[in-house]
């Protein structure tokens, strides 16, 4: 059994927005792969999809808790179902990587993520699997206040980046799932770097 974390904020106000690139990758990951809708679960907080990939059983998971209080969602559900630490996968955005830019690694710290730091605090480790897509802008765009930032939409020019990294995080993801999972960056072709 494996649980995939899509990180971001709840409410639609947030939907595209950099910091909600956890989310739209998890939840592009279930419609591409068929996977049945997410339902609400009130007692999670969080929005949850079930179904199986080759035979293993996987759940899609978008808490519904703010950023910085995505551990205590995830937290529960991993009780809940007596999940192993290693069958968790968190998905995120993340500033300090180019936009586009795919990294996977199996611990560390949170790198200044709120949602990560809160997953690591609730759940006493930093050995879980993190799958980060860059949303640091060119270095040509100065960033005057971070949290508005990670807030904003894409420009019209980021949005086809943004578009090809979903997909590729996907397969990425897909592989996470039926792979030993390696320390790795994945760079999308044909991208300044």
């Amino acid at each position: 059994m494996k649980i995939v974390i899509g990180l971001g904020n709840p409410l639609p106000k947030y939907l595209g927005t950099r910091h909600n690139l956890g989310q739209a990758v998890v939840s592009f990951f279930r419609q591409i792969k068929g996977l049945p809708n997410f339902g609400f679960k009130k007692k999670f907080a969080s929005l949850i999809a079930q179904g199986k990939i080759d035979d293993e059983k996987i759940f899609l998971v978008l808490p519904q808790t703010f950023m910085n209080e995505s551990g205590q969602a995830v937290k529960k559900i991993m009780e809940n179902w007596s999940l192993k630490i290693e069958n968790l996968i968190v998905v995120h955005d993340d500033l300090d990587l180019p936009l586009g830019k795919i990294r996977i690694r199996t611990s560390g710290s949170a790198g200044g993520h709120r949602g990560v730091q809160s997953i690591i605090d609730q759940l006493k480790t930093e050995n879980f699997i993190r799958i980060k897509i860059g949303i640091k802008p060119s270095s040509k765009f100065k960033i005057q206040n971070l949290e508005n930032f990670v807030l904003q939409r894409f420009s019209k020019e980021e949005k086809e980046i943004v578009e090809r990294a979903i997909r590729k995080t996907c397969q990425v993801l897909e592989n996470s799932l039926k792979e030993e999972v390696k320390n790795q960056t994945i760079l999308l072709s044909n991208l300044p770097q």
